[in-house]
This record gives structure tokens, C-alpha cells and sequence, in this order.
């Protein structure tokens, strides 16, 4: 058993979640998730709203209401939506608790006091209409490197160099168009090339583990190359105050929105523990140097997992050139892989809200089952090259392989059941057929266990699928509908005993990727309560200050084993209804028509 922390990406409370998002971080975070903790091993997943930085208080000047009312209505929704989506967090909380500042604010003092965090004259992008700072990440421009057009003030996605805005050739405000206009500010900096051997050694030892994906760990030795400082603070009245004597009471300075968002996963994990009435419960997954640590994201955001997040760990500890000792936290965890996802693009062009390319996740969970939405990104998203979502596909997928697959061989299996015997019968002697089919399901969870354990999910999924393709056609090939005389009786038992005993496991096997159908299919199948623990929403208050706000948390002790078990004899089984919905071909043109804005 291993201490295992999936920390999944956290979502910017700007507005609600469209398909692009969870396609990265979303569902994948939640399969490994339950996939670990049905294998045995103590998981701690968390996340939470990201909701500081310039592109809230522009959000909410547009309008008309404060930054934190912004962040209170946009946490709201994006809680809601992850928990439909069934993401079984262990806490999903908020950058906006006082917990969370206190956590950033010992990390930013202890890294200063280690020497890695340097304070420099610099140039900032001013917004010359509103006087605002502009984030790095709304300015674009001409890549100085690689010419790529439109390269952000922080980093070039063609290229992926590390990136200052005053680099940028012909730069420009992502908001308006204009022009920024840079003028001259203090700020602290992330010493990054005093941390920079540190950084390599530990991207050695990630590399030589043979795990990480090579376009994660191709991009992250890319930008390790032209390393420099990284400003940490803004120019900006919207954040956590900088900790230090004569800056935490500037009320137009503070900490760097993506300095705060990557220390979340350690807020998180201290909140989580501190909610649990075992205040020091966190360091489980983050002392313990055998721990092991997930990081789940979109591409764009591997510069801060694979770069900043570990310097800022490594300059907490004191494991730079210039030295140094641990905070109050010790020694922290670095991550162990970080598992970065492509892009998932919209019937063939990116997903851009402004531009009417997106579909709202709430939008798709009202419309369709969840599952069916789970089982198109599990089998189709973007894992290791971008991927399209198109309505046309995802009807194929739903009606071909749920509907036509899985789920008939769900239903016919009950059916024959409950007309037949009315329980799940007792098998006679097996058949050398019989057995075959059992030893190919036993054989999946070696197979489909392994390849999430080393996120390949598509593989994965489709190899669940596969032991399923087996079970149809042993169902077709026996023919149990065909025996029907009283000689042939427990041959039929053997047979639909058989059956019903692959069925349970494949439900298992997919389980992981369908939690929501997985129960459904438990209780056709005479099983009790729900085999897939799902998460639930809860309101709190602010362990500090009392500010309400809801969370995401369950209860997944009772998470089944990742192993064959029996199926239960003698459990009633009913005349099954449909566990997935067939979708029309009329869907396509419907949702085609809302994505062009018409009447649908």
C-alpha cells in the first residue's frame, strides 16, 4: 500500500467549465483516483477554485460586481458541475481561505529567507485605458525564438521558451488590442537559476523512471535550458498580501496568482486534515519520501508544475546552490510524475468562449448521461496528442459501444436471468468454453489495472471493452436461449451463472471510468446499495474566519477491491431497464445548430 496524492489542476473561477477543461484534468485525475484507491492504496485527492489574479477583476468590472461576489457565484458552479461529473475528491476547497493564505505566505517567507527569492527593478505591462496591470498571459505577440504569432507575455506554446513581455515582438493586449505600455515596479523574483542543478537532477531522476510521457518530459527539458527569474508578486489589489515587513501593508502589491494556485495542492491537503479533526494527518503524502505524487493538468500548464511548483519546493527546503533549511512544513514531496494531457479541440477548432466555440460542461450533463459523456473523453480525449470533440462521434461511441456493447450485454444477461430463474443461479460443471472466458476477465485486471496505473486510459478503456467483446460472444455462441428442455437446465444455470459472474467483473473493470453506470449495473445484477462511492457537496465555513462556501468531500472507504470476486447466488434479478440511453441522429444537427448560435 502506498500514500498516493492526486493533485489535479485547479480550475479558474472566471466562469463555468466547458468539455476542453475536464477533458484534461477532469475525468483522468478521477480514474486514477479510483482506480488507487480500488487497488488498495490510501489516496488523498484534492483541488479547489483558483480565484486571485487581473482576469477575475476584469470579469467582474465587466459585470458590475466585486472580484470575491465573482469567485463566491463562479466556485459555486464549478463545484456543482465537477461534482456531477462524479470527481471523487477528497477536498475540493478554494484559494479565497484564509488556510490557503496562511499556507502561501509560509512558503513565500521561508523560500526568501532561504536566499531564492530576490526582489529586482523591473518593467511591468500597464494597461494605459484603465492604469490595471496586465498578467503576463494576456499579452500576446511574436515569439523573439521561434516566431510563433501568437506567444504569451509568459511562455511561447510553439517553442515552449519561458518568456518575459517585453520580449515579445509587437505586443498586445489579449482584452483590448492596445498597446501595453511598460513601466518601471519593484518585484520579488523566483531565483530560479540558483535552483536550476537542483531542477535538472530531479528531472533525471523523473526521466530515468521511464514514466512520464515524452512530450511532458521533452517540453519541461526544454524550458530548463534558458532558465531565468520569474517575478512572484504584481502590481494588484487582488490576492494574498506579500509577507514580508513593508509589503504587506501595500495594498497594490501581491503574490503572483500562479505563485498561490500550485501551493494549493498543499493547502488543500492541510485543510483536508485540519477539517478531519487530524491536523497533521497531510504529511502522510508529503513528508514521507516514499509517497508518491500525481499532478493533472492541461499541456498548457506544465511550465508551472514541472518547473515553477517543484523550484518553489526545492527553494522552501533549502536545496538550492545557496543552501538553506526547511520551514515549519519540513521537507515536501517533489511530484512524481506530472501527468499533462493535449488539447481537446470542438468539431475541429479550439475551444474559445468569446468565439462561440464551446459547449459548457453543465450544458452536455443536463442533455446526456454522465457516463456517456466519461466514456467519449476516457476513449477519445487527449491524452497524448490533441484530440475532437464532434457531436457525430460522440453519438457513434455512446450508441456503438455503451448502448450496443456494454449495455446489451448488461440487459440480455438480466433478462435471461429473471425470465429464467429469478436469481443469479448456481453453476453446474463448467466447460473447458466456460472457463476460458473466466480466465480472460481474471487476466483484464492485470491488463486494464496497469495501464491506468500508468495513464494510458484509452488503452485501458479499450481493453475493458474487449473482455467485454469476449462476453458477448460467449453469450452468442452458448446460445442459452436456445436450452430449454429440463435436461438442459443446468447447463442454462452453468452457462447464465457464467455469464452473469463476467459481467459483475467487467463492471468492476469499468467501473473506474463509468462510476455512476457501475452502480446501476451493480443492483441489475442483485448487488446492494451502490458498488462506487460517489462525492457530495457540503457547505462550511471557513475554518478561520467563518466565510461560507460549499465543498467537494465523500466518503470512499468503501471502495470494492480491484480483483475478480463472486457473484452473488441466489441475489434476485428483475426484468432489467436500459442502463444507457440510445441517442437519436437528430442530436448531431440539434447541437450543431446551438453551436452556431441557432434555435436548436
Amino acid at each position: 500500500m502506498a500514500h498516493i496524492l492526486s493533485a489535479v489542476a485547479w480550475p479558474y473561477a472566471n466562469g463555468p467549465r466547458h468539455l476542453g477543461h475536464v477533458a484534461g484534468f477532469g475525468v483522468p485525475s478521477d480514474v486514477f483516483s479510483r482506480y488507487m484507491r480500488m487497488a488498495g492504496h490510501e489516496v488523498l485527492m484534492v483541488s479547489g477554485t483558483d480565484e486571485h489574479g487581473t482576469p477575475i477583476l476584469i470579469q467582474a468590472d465587466k459585470e458590475g460586481t466585486t472580484a470575491r461576489e465573482l469567485a463566491d457565484r463562479n466556485n459555486r458552479i464549478i463545484v456543482e458541475e465537477l461534482a456531477a461529473l462524479g470527481c471523487s475528491y477528497d477536498l475540493f476547497t478554494r484559494t479565497t481561505t484564509a488556510n490557503h493564505y496562511a499556507v502561501a505566505q509560509e512558503l513565500f517567507r521561508q523560500v526568501h529567507a532561504n536566499g531564492y527569492m530576490v526582489e529586482r527593478t523591473t518593467r511591468g505591462a500597464i494597461s494605459p485605458s484603465t492604469g490595471r496591470t496586465l498578467p503576463d498571459r494576456y499579452i500576446e505577440g511574436t515569439c523573439p525564438y521561434c516566431g510563433y504569432a501568437e506567444a504569451r507575455g509568459d511562455q511561447c506554446d510553439s517553442c515552449g521558451n519561458q518568456l518575459d513581455p517585453t520580449e515579445l515582438i509587437e505586443p498586445r493586449s489579449r482584452i483590448n488590442g492596445e498597446t501595453p505600455q511598460f513601466v518601471e515596479t519593484q518585484h520579488f523574483f523566483l531565483d530560479l537559476p540558483a535552483l536550476a542543478d537542483a531542477l535538472a537532477a530531479w528531472l533525471d531522476e523523473r526521466e530515468a523512471s521511464g514514466t512520464w510521457r515524452p512530450n511532458v518530459i521533452r517540453f519541461s527539458r526544454n524550458i530548463l535550458q534558458d532558465i531565468k527569474p520569474r517575478a512572484m508578486t504584481r502590481d494588484i489589489d487582488w490576492g494574498i498580501p506579500v509577507p514580508l515587513e513593508g509589503w504587506e501593508d501595500q495594498p497594490t502589491k501581491r503574490l503572483y496568482v500562479w505563485f498561490d494556485a500550485v501551493i494549493g495542492y498543499l493547502s488543500a491537503s492541510i485543510e483536508w486534515a485540519r477539517r478531519l479533526g487530524e491536523p497533521e494527518r497531510w504529511r502522510e503524502w508529503w513528508n514521507d519520501p516514499e509517497a508518491l505524487s500525481y499532478y493533472f493538468m492541461g499541456k498548457d500548464n506544465i511550465t508551472f508544475h514541472s518547473q515553477i511548483w517543484p523550484a518553489e519546493l526545492l527553494g522552501y527546503a533549502g536545496r538550492g546552490e545557496r543552501g538553506g533549511e526547511p520551514g515549519a512544513y519540513g521537507d515536501l514531496t517533489l511530484p512524481t510524475e506530472v501527468v499533462s494531457s493535449e488539447f481537446l479541440t470542438m468539431e475541429g477548432k479550439q475551444f474559445s468562449s468569446s468565439r462561440g466555440v464551446v459547449i459548457y460542461l453543465r450544458d452536455v450533463l443536463e442533455r446526456y448521461q454522465v457516463d456517456a459523456l466519461r466514456y467519449f473523453i476516457c476513449a477519445a480525449g487527449p491524452e497524448n496528442s490533441d484530440s475532437d470533440f464532434t457531436w457525430r462521434e460522440f453519438v457513434s461511441r455512446t450508441n456503438g459501444e455503451l448502448v450496443a456493447g456494454w449495455g446489451n450485454l448488461v440487459n440480455r444477461t438480466a433478462s435471461m436471468i429473471a425470465k429464467s430463474f429469478g436469481e443469479i443461479p448456481a453453476p453446474g460443471e463448467r466447460t473447458d468454453v466456460d472457463e476460458a472466458l473466466l480466465a480472460t476477465v481474471r487476466a483484464g485486471f492485470d491488463t486494464v489495472g496497469g495501464l491506468i496505473a500508468r495513464h494510458r486510459q484509452r488503452q485501458a478503456v479499450g481493453e475493458a471493452m474487449r473482455v467485454v467483446g469476449e462476453v458477448n460472444k460467449y453469450v452468442t455462441d452458448t446460445a442459452p436461449f436456445k436450452l430449454k428442455g429440463e435436461d438442459e437446465r443446468e447447463r442454462l444455470a452453468t452457462v447464465l451463472h457464467t455469464a452473469a459472474q463476467a459481467v459483475w467483473c467487467c463492471n468492476t473493470l469499468l467501473a473506474p471510468f463509468l462510476p455512476h453506470s457501475a452502480n446501476a449495473v451493480h443492483r441489475t445484477l442483485g448487488g446492494d446499495g451502490d458498488l462506487m462511492p460517489m462525492p457530495r457537496v457540503v457547505e462550511v465555513e471557513d475554518l478561520d474566519d467563518g466565510h461560507p462556501y460549499p465543498i467537494i468531500t465523500g466518503e470512499y472507504s468503501t471502495t470494492p477491491p480491484w480483483a475478480f470476486t463472486d457473484v452473488p447466488v441466489g441475489a434476485p434479478v428483475a426484468k432489467p431497464t436500459p442502463i444507457f440511453t440510445k441517442l437519436d441522429d437528430s442530436v448531431v444537427e440539434e447541437e450543431l445548430a446551438r453551436l452556431r448560435g441557432e434555435d436548436a
